[in-house]
């Protein structure tokens, strides 16, 4: 059966839904869900996603989605399709980005706004010690010290592992229930399930409904549908024969090189048609230096 809405877990379909301007009523939704009650959120402004370093020789990050509240609090939040080494790491340095850029000239009492990096992750870590936090789907990460109190309240890194998110619609109690289930379920709907009929969960739907894309966007979904594809096959064909003999190995390499090589492809097509290096980026997840160089 043809799909009637996007797939939210591709770049393209991620930022539609929560990374437009129109879509500011449903991130500051989705946010307010996660945030405690004190926490909650009135305004956002989308900022610039492509984060540069204090030098022209530092290297740059580049968020799906960063945004200020109307107190001046960060938000960092980002789609992750599979592991890669070092993602936790990744995050801590994508943080210092939105830290440093409080800095004011002259005197400053150093006094910081809130920082919070969101990852929604296709994918669950797997290495807790404790067994009960392997089911969990919210993780809330802070800074503690030896006595396990909250030494730094102004960090915040909160991971959403949905592979282990399994409730039924009958099951959703939560507005974060609704969210997750919107968003793991979404390119699967044919209609509207009747616990989204209201106001914001509506123009989710609407804005992630295939047929009221016009071309050019149309275009970018396929793109970044081809490469999300693409790149689960291969995840799953490594996981799948991780442990067999060495053969393996030259084979999952042949494949991400395959891969890597098929984005540079597209890249290179959406070049051709007049398409800015940060919508390539986007699209593929191709560096913005791979991107120049083709």
């Amino acid at each position: 059966m043809k799909a009637k809405y996007i797939n939210p877990y591709t770049d393209f379909g991620f930022k539609k839904i929560f990374g437009e301007d129109a879509s500011k009523p449903l991130l500051i939704d989705f946010l307010n869900a996660l945030l405690p009650e004190q926490s909650k959120i009135i305004d956002l402004t989308f900022k610039n996603t492509e984060h540069l370093g204090l030098t022209e020789f530092d290297r740059k990050a580049v968020y799906d989605i960063y945004c200020e509240n109307d107190r001046g609090e960060k938000f960092i939040v980002e789609l992750q399709k599979a592991k890669q080494n070092y993602f936790i790491d990744r995050t801590i340095y994508y943080s210092t980005f939105p830290i440093q850029e409080q800095a004011e000239k002259g005197y400053w009492s150093y006094n910081l706004k809130a920082v919070y990096c969101i990852g929604i992750l296709d994918f669950t870590f797997d290495d807790y010690e404790s067994e009960p936090e392997r089911s969990e789907v919210v993780h809330t990460v802070r800074l503690k010290n030896q006595n396990n109190k909250v030494f730094y309240e102004k960090l915040t890194y909160i991971y959403l592992e949905m592979p282990n998110f399994s409730k039924s619609e009958a099951e959703l109690t939560t507005r974060l229930d609704k969210w997750l289930y919107f968003i793991k379920n979404l390119e699967d709907f044919q209609t509207i399930p009747s616990i989204f009929r209201d106001e914001v969960f509506e123009k989710a739907f609407q804005k992630a409904e295939i047929a009221n894309m016009r071309l050019p966007d149309l275009e970018k979904y396929q793109a970044s549908l081809k490469i999300f594809r693409d790149n689960k096959a291969v995840f799953d064909y490594a996981r799948e024969t991780a442990f067999d003999d060495g053969r393996s190995q030259g084979i999952i390499e042949g494949k991400l090189e395959g891969k890597l090589t098929g984005e540079r492809e597209i890249a290179l097509s959406l070049k051709e048609r007049g398409m800015s290096a940060i919508e390539i980026h986007e699209i593929t997840g191709l560096s913005m230096d791979e991107i120049r160089s083709l």
